[in-house]
Order: structure tokens, then C-alpha cells, then sequence
């Protein structure tokens, strides 16, 4: 597997090192460069051509979202927007970034940013997607808006839910979806036998769920197969071990 060649976008010294600490710990990456504001950006994506970007939303002069927004369409890095402030979410996913992630950045989330924009460099074409997707796995499916207009995202597709305010957020293989709708709202719509709901914030797939982690007091959290750990809320912990056979 070739590098995926990564360009770190932030205007804070402090969060440049942290996320270069972090890539350390990622196989198959290669941090090529890094840049403060937005001009630098776009200049260093001009020369670097590189595959992934990492990029800061909040920076002096041209924002990361304007950023993103400009970038040509061929070739395009994938983008991985890091902010510190939940509300840009929707901007974020307007111009089809792979991830959001917040302030602090986690490990585990991370990593499973940066997998999901290896899988999307191979895989970009919304379309393409759904083509592999056999007939009867797209017979329940959620309209979800996207830059170009509206994407039917088969629910067989979802690997795991987290809300974000007023959103909620698709995590698929390959990028992530936003889509406005309550949590209530949403467990009444989802089959338990597809997702179930674990934490207050979180529905997961209990099929790709790699391991259990045993946290004390009777919590729990879920290693799922993209590297992520998802906690379990307090109230969740009896039905999510049933479900997964361990009571």
C-alpha cells in the first residue's frame, strides 16, 4: 500500500505539533507539509499535490471552508476539516469533506478519518458507490442533502450514528453524511436487527463491533472494526451485552 501523502492546515503551533505527533502513530501516512492560513494553504496543495488535507476551519483571512470550497475538482485532496466549534458541521459537509473532527482531536477518531478518506481515494464517485450495492440492501435508504443536491444513502451503508446538536452524522465506509433529525426520531425509523442505540448520542452496527472494553463500575465502550471506541451510555450497557450475546 503506497503512502497517503498528508498536508496539516492550522494557524495554532501547538495543534500543527499535536497532529504530527498523532500521523506518527498511522501507518501508510506521510506528513509533506504544513501551512498556517488559507493562501498557504492553497499554495502548498498547488505544490504538494497531496492526497489528504487536514484543515483547520477558523484560520486568519481565507477560512478552511473557503478553502475547500475553491479547491478544483481534479484532482482534489480529500479534506478532513479539524475545528474547535460544532457549528460549522454543515458548512463542513457542504463541500463533501470526508470527516469533522473536534478540538482536541482523538487518536481513535482520527484514524478512522483517515482510513475512510484512504477508502473515498479509491472510491469517489457517489454513483460508483451505490452501484455495488445490491437491490434489496436499497429498499431502506435515507435522503441525505449533499453539495450537488440530494443522495439516497442506503441505510445497509451506515456503520455508526453520532449526533452533533441539531444533526445527526452518517458515518459510512467511505465519507460521512449530515442530515437534520433527532435522535428519537431516528431510532424510531432504524430496525434494531441493523443499528442499535448505545449511548444517548450514538447508534453502532452490532456486526462490526471488534472487541469490548471493560472500563469498571459496570461501564463499557466498543471497538469498532475502523479503529474507533465508541462509549456505551450507562443505561445502554444491559441491552447493548445482550445484543452482542455477552450478558
Amino acid at each position: 500500500m503506497s503512502d497517503l501523502h498528508v498536508l496539516l492546515v492550522d494557524d495554532e503551533p501547538l495543534a500543527l505539533r499535536r497532529l504530527e505527533t498523532l500521523f506518527g502513530d498511522i501507518d501508510d501516512v506521510e506528513v509533506v507539509g504544513t501551512a498556517a492560513t488559507g493562501d498557504e494553504a492553497e499554495a502548498q496543495i498547488a505544490r504538494l499535490r497531496p492526497d489528504l488535507v487536514m484543515l483547520d476551519i477558523s484560520m486568519p483571512g481565507k477560512s478552511g471552508i473557503r478553502v475547500a470550497a475553491d479547491l478544483a475538482a481534479d484532482p482534489r485532496p480529500e479534506i478532513i476539516f479539524v475545528t474547535a466549534f460544532e457549528q460549522y458541521a454543515p458548512d463542513a459537509f457542504e463541500v463533501d469533506a470526508a470527516d469533522y473532527l473536534l478540538k482536541p482531536v482523538r487518536f481513535d477518531r482520527l484514524r478512522q478519518a483517515v482510513e475512510r478518506a484512504r477508502r473515498r481515494r479509491t472510491m469517489r464517485d457517489a454513483a460508483d458507490r451505490l452501484a455495488g450495492v445490491p437491490a434489496e440492501a436499497r429498499d431502506e435508504a435515507i435522503w441525505v442533502q449533499v453539495a450537488s443536491g440530494n443522495l439516497r444513502l442506503p441505510i445497509a451503508q451506515i456503520e455508526w450514528i453520532e449526533a452533533a446538536r441539531d444533526y445527526v452524522l452518517f458515518h459510512t465506509a467511505t465519507r460521512s453524511f449530515i442530515h437534520r433529525i433527532s435522535m428519537a426520531a431516528l431510532e424510531q425509523l432504524l430496525g434494531p436487527e441493523q443499528l442499535i442505540r448505545v449511548h444517548r448520542s450514538t447508534f453502532i452496527r452490532p456486526a462490526l463491533v471488534n472487541g469490548v472494553q471493560r472500563l469498571g463500575k459496570g461501564l463499557i465502550a466498543l471497538e469498532m472494526q475502523d479503529g474507533a471506541v465508541v462509549q456505551v451510555g450507562p443505561s445502554y450497557v444491559k441491552s447493548v451485552l445482550d445484543r452482542l450475546g455477552l450478558a
